[in-house]
């Protein structure tokens, strides 16, 4: 079983999703370049990557992102990363080099075995599965495509793990945004939750997997299956 070292005390894991590199992943135990030149930590064969593009990297802080002043740009969570700048990285947030390569980035506090999930070891049995580790979701065995935002995730994550409880939404506030929740209004949290439930229905429109329950929060209903 291969496991991955912490670093400033949290896991932190490039997953690719798309892309010439799909499905492969690096733990950020030291910078890591990407771009199209061989000497690259992450080559990415693609002429819209330069030949070194972006750079990932363990600080004091965490693990930081910036863009190495490519010419096709490297965007975070859909915002271009400005050269000479750096952005501090967290669970589940997109990074996107040119339009070439997606990749999620996965942080744990524990160790994790790698190539052990999948949608039959992530919750089989149930309708609903997901990946904490790839961000991947699963509805009924096929995989939720285009991925669900860093966002969704995060929230559908939060229920996740609460399966069949009421999670209290000052909680799942604090799951979704984690330090920049101070200011989030339950109108942010409303439309992140019809978003969700949009993308989720468009797999399965026979089901509703997040209910609402007035006055108290929201649940994960996740009915058996097969």
């Amino acid at each position: 079983m291969a496991t991955i070292q912490k670093s400033n005390g949290v896991l932190i894991m490039l997953i690719a999703q798309g892309g010439p590199l799909d499905g492969m992943r690096w733990t950020v135990e030291q910078p890591l370049t990407i771009g199209r030149d061989p000497s690259c930590d992450l080559v990415i064969p693609d002429r819209q990557v330069s030949r070194r593009h972006a750079r990932v990297r363990p600080t004091d802080q965490g693990t930081v992102l910036e863009d190495l002043h490519s010419k096709n740009g490297t965007h975070h969570n859909g915002r271009r990363v400005m050269p000479g700048t750096e952005v501090l990285l967290r669970d589940g947030d997109v990074i996107q080099i040119a339009l070439a390569q997606r990749f999620v980035v996965a942080s744990t506090d524990a160790t994790l075995p790698l190539g052990e999930m999948g949608p039959t070891a992530a919750g089989a049995g149930k309708a609903l599965r997901l990946d904490p580790a790839t961000h991947q979701v699963w509805i009924k065995d096929a995989e939720v495509f285009p991925p669900l935002s860093a966002a969704q995730f995060r929230l559908l994550l939060a229920l996740y793990r609460r399966e069949g409880e009421v999670v209290p939404r000052d909680e799942i506030i604090r799951a979704v945004w984690g330090d920049d929740a101070v200011g989030i209004s339950n109108q942010a949290l409303d439309a992140l939750v019809r978003r969700l439930r949009d993308r989720l229905a468009a797999a399965d429109p026979y089901h509703a997997y997040v209910v609402t329950i007035r006055g108290h929060g929201l649940r994960l209903d996740n009915p058996p299956w097969p």
